[in-house]
């Protein structure tokens, strides 16, 4: 079952310690800098030695920070299969490697209430989604029915119209969303989605696709209702990019481990989403209302300012297959 690793604007991306440059790298020079990274498999920048996301053991409800091997590098598993040795755990947060403190935690309660107490949704298992990056173990984050990841008031994001496991479910996103955790309507989120809901409209074939979660809408292309461009993706490791300025988007993809992106849709948004009015919150795998019933893994993704050019997009991908990601 294909996998997706999101990135706002460009998903899944190469150990820093392989290649002279990072993924946030080579946004930076680029001048599309990375507002936020997160991962649980390595680090975004070629520097970055901090912690890149925290785990929660059941046995005594303490935490501990899972941080690279080294400068760079990739996610210390050793460390947090020692911690959670005979217990249950769970990921507690996934850290904001840009900078801005745009950290992931629990989503609080929405227009659709999670099952935890109180109405937040639950936390991944931390054990559940094992791979390897050049053959060394590293844990993705395993979304199932029910858990879901926020960041509100989320510094450096995208306002209004500024540039910027899979199921049938609504809706495995990452991306842009509203700040109120509630549907408030068309063109208030910005936020790439994988799977094979219908209930707005589909890409060719059977699915799973990647779409663009627009609130109130699910998009392949400028018509939600049907986007023969929008190709059924079933590669193992999905690379998936969305980004959008002014009355144009892009949605574009590709196969992780070989080859390069290719542009599924570049033009005109669609009919009622011309201003948008992005709010600036940060949400995985959910959607903008807390919509909490959708399955999938996500390894890494960063969100960037402006609209980054295809050719930066296609150095990264070209580093996202470097890195070399496989099943454990």
């Amino acid at each position: 079952m294909p996998q997706l690793r999101l990135r706002l604007a460009l998903g899944l991306a190469a150990t820093g310690s392989l290649v002279a440059a990072a993924p946030c790298d080579i946004y930076d020079a680029n001048n599309t800098p990375c507002i936020a990274a997160h991962s649980t498999t390595r680090a975004l920048y070629d520097g970055y030695s901090g912690a890149l996301y925290q785990v929660s053991r059941g046995s005594d409800n303490t935490t501990a920070d899972i941080s690279p091997i080294n400068t760079g590098g990739i996610a210390n598993a050793a460390t947090q299969d020692s911690f959670c040795e005979n217990t249950d755990c769970e990921i507690s947060a996934i850290y904001d490697q840009s900078g801005k403190s745009n950290h992931l935690t629990r989503a609080p309660p929405g227009g659709f209430d999670g099952p935890a107490d109180g109405g937040y949704d639950t936390l991944a298992n931390a054990k559940g989604a094992p791979i390897t990056l050049n053959g060394q173990k590293v844990y993705g984050l395993k979304i199932e029915a029910g858990m879901g990841y926020r960041k509100n008031g989320a510094i450096g994001t995208a306002k209004d119209n500024d540039p910027e496991d899979y199921n049938d479910q609504c809706c495995f996103d990452y991306g842009n969303a509203e700040t109120s955790n509630t549907d408030t309507g068309a063109g208030h989120m910005e936020a790439i989605y994988f799977g094979t809901n219908t209930a707005w409209g589909r890409g060719a074939g059977n699915g799973p696709w990647i779409m663009a979660d627009l609130e109130d809408g699910l998009f392949g292309g400028k018509d939600a209702r049907y986007s023969s461009g929008d190709p059924s993706i079933t590669s193992r490791f999905v690379t998936a990019v969305l980004k959008g300025q002014p009355n144009q988007w892009a949605l574009r993809g590709g196969d992780s481990t070989i080859g390069n992106l290719t542009t599924y849709y570049n033009g005109e948004r669609p009919d009622g989403y011309n201003p948008m009015y992005n709010e600036g919150s940060i949400i995985l795998g959910i959607g903008g209302d807390n919509s909490p019933n959708a399955q999938g893994t996500f390894y890494e993704g960063v969100m960037t300012s402006g609209f980054p050019s295809d050719d930066t997009e296609d150095k990264v991908q070209a580093d996202i297959v470097a890195a070399k990601y496989a099943t454990s």
